[in-house]
């Protein structure tokens, strides 16, 4: 299997930029429960700074992250583009009837969430100047952890289905899980874990136009319970940047799941359940 993932740069440091780009282009592979095998750098940077040693440390931050995930980067194609970018094609393996996909969760599946939501929150304020250091860091951290684990944890413990949670955000991935499955589903926001500051971010109405667009695009699915304060069901929505893997797993083997997960050092929660029900609803409770 193949996939791609590119975009502009979403923190100042040039090294980060790297390291989370191709944690991001990875996710696609692992989530479906695949092996990558190796990469390809695809880059867009203007000519006139090449100099500047930029672009060797967005290159390095990507090749630290690919040597991580044991694999190599074999080559690549650069284009002269006034707005820099960078990402990866990945090439992976995974036999046909092996693969996990995000359209086979069982009604009654407990859905359980790898990472904290609110990059997008987070790396808005920092274009805006207005992030604090510590919420930066934890978002770096957050967005340069391989999915790797994750995957290899879902996979002993038999999840039914699995997404990665990027630019849809939680709910937006939940539906696309929810509707190919023709289940409904249920969220607890107190059990979704948030970055730091995120939550006063989405208060302050410090998101990404990703994330409006996605609240917007949700109207019709999500039912909101009156006690889920608006800057919450927004930053639900928020669009992520390699944000954890979102799996669906029979109840009865979620606990092993979670202990697997928070052995690895995820953050890692049971945040609802799968049911029948309107293919693609969502009820969003306390």
């Amino acid at each position: 299997m193949a996939t791609v993932d590119f975009f502009t740069p979403i923190v100042d440091d040039p090294r980060d930029f790297g390291r989370i780009a191709a944690a991001n282009a990875l996710s696609d592979i692992y989530a479906m429960g695949a092996r990558p095998l190796f990469a390809l750098n695809l880059v867009g940077f203007p000519r006139e700074h090449l100099g500047t040693g930029v672009l060797e440390e967005i290159l390095r931050g990507g090749g630290e992250i690919a040597r991580e995930a044991g694999i190599a980067i074999v080559g690549g194609h650069s284009i002269d583009d006034a707005e820099p970018k960078f990402g990866l094609c990945v090439i992976g393996e995974v036999a046909p009837d092996a693969i996990v996909r995000n359209s086979t969760a069982r009604a009654g599946d407990a859905l359980v969430l790898t990472k904290p939501i609110g990059t997008g929150a987070i790396a808005t304020a920092l274009k805006r100047g207005v992030a604090e250091p510590d919420a930066v860091e934890a978002a770096v951290e957050s967005m340069t952890t391989l999915n790797r684990a994750a995957a290899e944890a879902m996979l002993r413990a038999g999840a039914s289905a699995a997404t990665d949670v990027t630019g849809f955000g939680l709910l937006g991935h939940l539906r696309e899980m929810a509707r190919g499955s023709r289940l409904a589903a249920v969220v607890r926001t107190s059990a979704v874990p948030l970055l730091p500051t995120a939550l006063e971010l989405a208060e302050r109405g410090v998101l990404p136009g990703g994330s409006k667009r996605n609240f917007d695009d949700l109207a019709d699915a999500v039912r909101w319970a009156d006690a889920v304060p608006e800057p919450l069901r927004r930053l639900l929505c928020d669009a992520q940047t390699s944000g954890g893997l979102l799996i669906a797993i029979a109840p009865d083997r979620a606990p092993g799941l979670l202990a697997a997960l928070r052995a690895a050092g995820l953050t890692a929660a049971e945040i609802g359940r799968l049911h029948e029900g309107p293919a693609g609803s969502i009820a969003v409770e306390p």
